[in-house]
């Protein structure tokens, strides 16, 4: 019987091993071929084979979650974090913490003076951005950050996450379109519902007999 185990086992590495070059001869030219900087394997490969990292990264699924990044707008240059402080209310871990904004009246303002994230607590599960109604914190795809003291170096402030919408458009291109038409056809809506809102007060303004009616 535990003879009969090994050489079950050693039959499914060689599968699998062979698989490897019938994969190759299926797709020519290779996936060995030409350059190699970033590689996919997709799903329908069965055969395994060697990525040289760093030299060689697999491209990162679009729904991949790592530390979270804070977007602004370049054009304006503009936050678009409010300060509202619902992400640090729904983050499991406390891990978001947040000193809001004042004028120069001391009066609070709608925008973060300090935003804080200690990556070694945050455990990438992406409710900071499903609940930020103003959709200005957003799921990163850098995960390259190794350093040699978590407890100091790994607590990025606002200037380390902040980065462009062109950045959340390139890395989630389907959720940007998804988003930007959303917001398109609320400033639609929006938009008819002031033509509606006119028209009605230019009717109420109307007064009798304007209209050519006897």
């Amino acid at each position: 019987m535990f003879g009969k185990g090994v050489l079950k086992g050693l039959g499914v590495t060689m599968k699998h091993w062979l698989y490897t070059y019938v994969d190759d001869i299926r797709k020519i030219p290779s996936r060995y071929a030409g350059g190699r900087d970033i590689l996919k394997q997709m799903p329908d490969e069965e055969g395994i084979f060697t990525i040289q990292y760093p030299e060689e990264k697999r491209v990162i699924p679009e729904r991949y979650r790592f530390t979270p990044m804070l977007l602004y707008d370049a054009a304006t240059g503009k936050d678009l974090c409010t300060a509202c402080g619902i992400c640090t209310k729904v983050c499991p871990t406390q891990c978001i913490w947040i000193v809001r904004d004042k004028d120069e009246k001391g009066k609070p303002i709608s925008r973060p003076a300090e935003f804080y994230i200690d990556a070694s607590l945050c455990m990438n599960c992406g409710l900071c951005s499903e609940f930020c109604p103003f959709g200005a914190i957003k799921p990163n795809h850098d995960f390259e950050r190794a350093v040699y003291d978590r407890h100091q170096d790994m607590i990025y402030d606002k200037q380390a996450l902040l980065v462009p919408l062109e950045y959340h458009a390139a890395i989630h291109p389907t959720e940007y379109a998804e988003e930007e038409a959303a917001k398109a056809a609320k400033a639609q809506a929006k938009a008819r519902r002031a033509q509606s809102r006119r028209r009605r007060g230019s009717a109420a303004d109307r007064k009798p007999g304007e209209d050519g009616a006897d």
